[in-house]
């Protein structure tokens, strides 16, 4: 089981301290990159009035998240967030299940991929909360319902990072640890195998899908 635990690291010298950069993850990280920009490719060529398949999937991709982003939001605001949201489903959904083709391994697995993810949608709202209501009014949310509060209600957004980031790092790390442990006791017959599948597949899906939602709801709440 030694292998869960090691890491391959290139440690950058910088001004005194050290650059730690987890290899593994960044190459999976850009294995995926590169299959989105597959998918893109593959769903936006050769264009038409009669669909070919890759196209009927990417167009009711599109179409369903946009209209749950809509929901969520506004019309206009949908325009304007439903790109992030598309992307970092299908970002999220394919390195979840990239664990499933053997030798590979997924990046969201490490904690740093879901937590940057968690503070880049955590800024995103803050943002957005900032440009729809203005900065004295998106400051006063803080002082409510009383002044004393403040701490406690920037606690309570500081938490949605590690609420949405650890969520989805211990779905997927713990698939993992599950499936090490499995394959060991049955020497990778059949079982293992099935694990693999629905964490990667039915898991690591929901996961996804779970993390894509609490991000559209925390811009939502933030522009409302």
């Amino acid at each position: 089981m030694g292998e869960l635990g090691r890491i391959h690291q290139l440690i950058i010298p910088f001004f005194g301290h050290d650059i730690t950069l987890n290899l593994e993850v960044i190459l999976m990280t850009w294995i995926v990159f590169f299959l989105l920009i597959l998918v893109g490719f593959l769903s936006t060529r050769k264009r038409g009035i009669y669909p070919k398949a890759m196209q009927v999937f990417g167009e009711l991709f599109i179409t369903q998240f946009y209209q749950i982003t809509e929901d969520a939001l506004d019309k206009k605001m949908a325009k304007t967030y439903g790109p992030m949201i598309c992307a970092l489903f299908m970002f999220l959904v394919l390195a979840n299940w990239l664990g499933i083709i053997p030798y590979l391994e997924e990046p969201t697995k490490d904690l740093n991929t879901p937590l940057s993810l968690g503070i880049m949608g955590f800024v995103i709202a803050h943002a957005a909360g900032i440009k729809s209501k203005g900065f004295k009014a998106y400051a006063s949310e803080y002082f409510e319902p009383m002044f004393f509060m403040m701490p406690l209600n920037v606690i309570g957004e500081l938490a949605k990072i590690v609420s949405i980031s650890f969520r989805l790092f211990g779905n997927i790390m713990g698939g993992s640890i599950i499936i090490l442990v499995v394959s060991y006791l049955t020497y990778s017959v059949l079982l293992p195998p099935l694990l693999n599948a629905f964490f990667g597949l039915f898991v690591g899906t929901i996961q996804a899908f779970v993390f894509t939602m609490l991000t559209v709801v925390y811009i939502s709440v933030q522009v409302k």
